[in-house]
């Protein structure tokens, strides 16, 4: 059986089972009514900057017992489109099951490659597990890492992912930050042109105000692919739940990166 070791426990969150498990349940804290989602963005820098954003939108969601996590490859290791193919993800607080079911669903999906190469090192994907093991432990989860895709591939990959996720009753979690290494004044304002149009639902608007504006979103493929599915899904609703920088921890507001937490439903 395949086994993902965590690659970045002790570095982007704590190593140490017990303070993974009192972290995370801190930035889910505290609790509140969560309701049913199609889909959802969150951060995925450590956790010392943008844990408390990224619990922000989990603990408002309802955590399904089935979820597809996308996110993007940093590395550029591996395919285009590289699904995690079966097995465990390992994280400190335990093993998660790769869904089987969702696996295979997604694999017929168009550019759709069995790759584990893209995600031996890749923290996008990674960082959102724990969330999800502490809100919900019995869940099994597919894992997709993206590189660069023309919009039409999204277009194409995200009503795949959509008719799968809808058959399956499962949250599709789109992994992304926002501007990189600009001053928090720009990161603002540029990100705020990609969240009027997550908060649109319109994943051409945010293929396109990104490539446009060039606004270092990392995981925008991850957030259009999710956008069409959650179209395909049905849903009609969006809510920027709360927006952050670096800055605020840090106390550098020159040379920030930014974060958005956003739910759909």
């Amino acid at each position: 059986m395949m086994l993902r070791e965590p690659a970045v426990a002790g570095r982007f969150y704590p190593g140490s089972q017990a303070r993974l498990a009192a972290d995370v349940d801190g930035f889910l804290s505290p609790a509140v009514e969560r309701v049913a989602a199609k889909g959802l963005v969150a951060p995925h820098a450590g956790y010392v900057y943008s844990g408390a954003i990224a619990g922000e939108v989990y603990r408002r969601v309802r955590i399904p017992k089935r979820v597809v996590i996308l996110g993007p490859n940093h590395t550029g290791l591996g395919a285009a489109a590289s699904l995690w193919p079966g097995g465990l993800w390992r994280t400190p607080l335990g093993e998660v099951a790769i869904d089987d079911g969702l696996t295979d669903a997604l694999l017929d999906a168009p550019g759709v490659e069995l790759d584990d190469q893209a995600h031996l090192h890749e923290h996008s994907l990674e960082v959102q597990v724990p969330f999800l093991q502490r809100s919900r432990p019995e869940l099994s989860v597919a894992a997709l890492c993206l590189g660069p895709l023309p919009y039409r591939a999204c277009e194409a990959l995200g009503a795949a992912l959509g008719k799968a996720a809808a058959a399956a009753d499962a949250l599709v979690v789109a992994s992304s930050d926002m501007s990189h290494y600009v001053s928090a004044a720009e990161a603002r304002e540029k990100d705020r042109l990609a969240i009027d149009q997550l908060l649109a639902l319109d994943p051409a608007g945010l293929y396109e105000v990104v490539r446009r504006e060039r606004i270092s979103m990392c995981g925008f493929i991850p957030a259009t692919v999710m956008l069409v599915a959650a179209r395909e899904m049905g849903a009609t609703r969006a809510e920027l739940i709360r927006y952050g920088h670096s800055g605020e921890v840090s106390g550098d507001d020159k040379q920030v990166v930014g974060y958005a937490a956003i739910r759909i439903w």
